[in-house]
């Protein structure tokens, strides 16, 4: 028996995205820059490239993965900005090591992974074996989440249909973990 696979032709529709997707889009940011200002010019930032970008658009994907796919590559512009030389300097300008601000500017202390240098490609195998290491220690359950959405970049709702679990649970679980990955990087790697 032959399945045909029907595709989907779907349409941007710009005017809408504000409302669609910006809370959706920002909490995906938030969660991997841990600054809420940052996040919003990101997502500031995607919707311009989106509109610049709409002809080159092709229906393929949901527009809500469209706009994500955009999101990501300007998280990763974001990293790869305050990684370079001049990204570095700014950190260090604005960085006050007697804080107890929320990030402690991660960035600073790991190696660029763009680089080709081996001593990086070493460290960043090393921080690597870290976190798994790191990760191995949280509750299955925990570990498990932080997986799936921190790593595999599952929905929320995904998340909790498969674990039967409801989002308030999930954001409490991804909290946790957080919290004991960054004590427990603190000890075995900082």
């Amino acid at each position: 028996m032959v399945l045909l696979k029907t595709m989907v032709a779907y349409e941007l529709h710009p005017e809408k995205w504000v409302d669609q997707y910006a809370d959706y889009l920002f909490n995906y940011a938030v969660a991997r820059v841990s600054d809420a200002e940052i996040a919003k010019d990101l997502v500031q930032e995607t919707f311009f490239a989106g509109l610049n970008s709409a002809k080159n658009y092709k229906g393929d994907a949901a527009e809500r993965t469209w706009l994500i796919a955009i999101l990501k590559r300007k998280v990763i512009d974001h990293y790869r900005k305050i990684n370079s030389k001049k990204g570095k300097a700014e950190v260090r300008i604005n960085y006050n090591a007697s804080s107890d601000a929320e990030g402690d500017w991660l960035e600073e202390q790991v190696a660029d992974p763009f680089s080709k240098d081996g001593a990086s490609t070493i460290e960043n195998e090393e921080l690597g074996m870290a976190i798994q290491e790191c990760i191995s220690k949280l509750p299955k359950k925990q570990a498990m989440v932080f997986n799936m959405k921190t790593i595999q970049g599952m929905s929320t709702e995904d998340i909790c249909n498969e674990l039967g679990i409801n989002p308030s649970n999930l954001w409490v679980m991804i909290h946790r973990a957080r919290t004991t990955l960054m004590g427990c990087m603190n000890q075995t790697w900082f």
